[in-house]
């Protein structure tokens, strides 16, 4: 709840410092005193746009500063801080603070911490609940209807919730799933294809590598046979090398006992022999390696070609080829194993779908069942408030399947009819000011103890009516705040008088200076003003002792 307000520089206002407690709080003054200065004041705190012209004039800069306090904090409010990262601990104070310049632009702060203003406008709906004549938020807003039904209903969402996840989750993968078949369909020819070109081919691992250095060889081959043929000839014919050492080597064998010198002689050309012999088998063996076979060239030659044409349409290296065909088996195998998974996607989608329609269905009976009770609720309250020729009717319709979310698959608004034989429209379409005033009054009644903001500000609701309308509006605002904090903006003295707190509003000149000040009354200056209120300007005895009467019946 709001437990203080300080105001510095706003309007009329230099400086002010208000407490506020539980139960309800009225706040009272002439027309014109500045009472709608301490809304704009406190709408700075929670987001509202910073007008310059709120800054007094003479003045630099204008703040304002709101601390509430919570029995419990509210989850919505402690996500929205943990999320701005504000640390807030259970039991400790929130405080807000807004400062205007002068010349133009703001600040915020919460606890210390500077923030955006847009942190501020998502903390008020767990603050503040304001209630005016020209409201177009809170209760007036369609967009908040279902909520509030469901809390009035005491409604277990989270299943539903848990139901509408699962669903998408589950048709999210089968619609994935159905897609990537679909595209493996449509590819199934084209993969076919390929398959059955590669399969001709049959591309094997390092098989381009053998091809390279098989056809390396046999160009280098068909480069030497010349040099080889004609060394063959040196090697073979009567007067080769070879022939001639070993002829040498049988003559010199003859004679080389008769002297060691020719031994030796004889020994280094048996070594020549051998080695020359050794170089006539390498000859030999170099020339059938390198033996150039024109058509095996050509074969290998065409082998690389297709090898490497085929790569570059798939766009992959030669090696990479039976990977390629690998993958375009196992796609056609999935194109076969797919369509069992999508049997069992699509049971598990549409099992999926039947507990969120359950769910739902069953939350679209539970909350007609509440709008019923909400409605005589409702009715209940109109006649005790000048309403009793008006209806009010919670409205649950059903939407179309492309409209459902989390929340269900309803679309709830509160309806009313001002005049007997009228159609229902929505509450802000046909009510008066005044009216829409008393709807909503009759509506949180209906709707008490069923949690809401902190506090609720309700401004002039008691506007246009008096005697017993306005006692019953005081009495039903008095029990409204029973359970909580309630501040009430008005000209009425049966209101007044249910206030616990009751806060003065007066504006004052000195000179060519005007102020407006709040003052707290005492039992004795409550008596006094809500005799103003009943006599106005001037307090007679009469006014007095009714304003007696008045406390006295609370």
């Amino acid at each position: 709840m709001l437990t203080r307000l300080s105001i510095r520089n706003i309007v009329l206002i230099e400086a002010l410092d208000l407490d506020f407690g539980r139960g309800l709080g009225v706040l009272t003054g002439e027309t014109g005193a500045g009472k709608s200065i301490l809304l704009d004041a406190l709408g700075l705190v929670l987001g509202n746009r910073a007008e310059t012209a709120l800054v007094r004039g003479g003045a630099d800069k204008a703040s304002v500063s709101a601390s509430f306090e919570f029995a419990k904090l509210p989850p919505p409010l402690i996500e929205s801080l943990d999320d701005a990262g504000v640390e807030l601990e259970q039991g400790e104070a929130l405080v807000i603070r807004r400062q205007i310049k002068a010349d133009g632009g703001s600040k915020a702060w919460v606890n210390d911490q500077p923030v955006g203003v847009a942190l501020l406008r998502e903390l008020a709906g767990s603050l503040v609940e304001l209630h005016g004549q020209h409201d177009d938020r809170g209760l007036v807003n369609p967009r908040g209807h279902r909520a509030l039904l469901d809390r009035f209903a005491g409604a277990d969402t989270a299943g539903v919730a848990s139901a509408w996840n699962f669903w998408r989750t589950a048709q999210a993968r089968l619609d994935e799933a159905r897609g990537a078949l679909e595209q493996s369909r449509a590819d199934q020819d084209l993969l076919l294809a390929h398959l059955s070109e590669l399969a001709a081919i049959e591309p094997q691992a390092g098989e381009e590598t053998r091809l390279s250095e098989t056809r390396a060889a046999m160009q280098k081959g068909e480069k030497l046979s010349g040099d080889l043929e004609e060394l063959r000839h040196i090697w073979e014919g009567s007067e080769s090398p070879l022939a001639s050492l070993r002829v040498a080597a049988r003559r010199l064998d003859r004679i080389a006992p008769e002297h060691p010198l020719l031994a030796e002689a004889l020994a280094s050309l048996d070594r020549a022999v051998i080695e020359a012999g050794e170089a006539e088998e390498k000859l030999r063996a170099a020339a059938e390696a390198l033996e150039h076979d024109p058509a095996a060239l050509d074969a290998a030659e065409r082998r690389l070609f297709e090898l490497r044409a085929i790569a570059r349409k798939h766009r992959c290296e030669v090696d990479e080829l039976p990977a390629v065909m690998r993958d375009m088996r196992a796609r056609l195998d999935a194109i076969e194993g797919g369509e069992a998974e999508l049997d069992a996607l699509e049971d598990a989608a549409g099992k999926a779908e039947a507990r969120y329609r359950d769910a739902a269905t069953a939350l679209h009976r539970h909350r007609k069942q509440a709008a019923e009770r909400l409605d005589a609720a409702v009715a209940g309250e109109l006649a005790p408030l000048k309403l009793d020729a008006a209806r009010f009717q919670t409205s649950v319709e059903q939407l179309p399947e492309d409209r459902w979310t989390a929340a269900g698959m309803d679309a709830v608004e509160f309806l009313i009819a001002t005049n007997p034989g009228a159609p229902f429209a929505p509450l802000n379409k046909i009510a008066s000011g005044g009216e829409l005033s008393r709807f909503i009054l009759a509506l949180k009644v209906a709707l008490a103890e069923k949690g809401g903001a902190a506090t609720v500000i309700f401004d002039e609701i008691d506007r246009g009516v008096g005697g017993a309308v306005a006692s019953a509006i005081g009495e039903r605002l008095a029990r409204l705040a029973d359970n909580g904090q309630l501040l009430a903006v008005t000209h009425s003295p049966q209101v007044a008088a249910r206030g616990r707190t009751h806060y003065m509003i007066a504006k004052s000149s000195q000179g060519t200076v005007t102020k407006t000040g709040v003052v707290l009354l005492d039992e004795a200056g409550r008596q006094e003003e809500i005799a103003r209120m009943l006599s106005g300007a001037e307090v007679t005895p009469e006014a007095r002792a009714q304003a007696d009467r008045l406390l006295e019946g609370v």
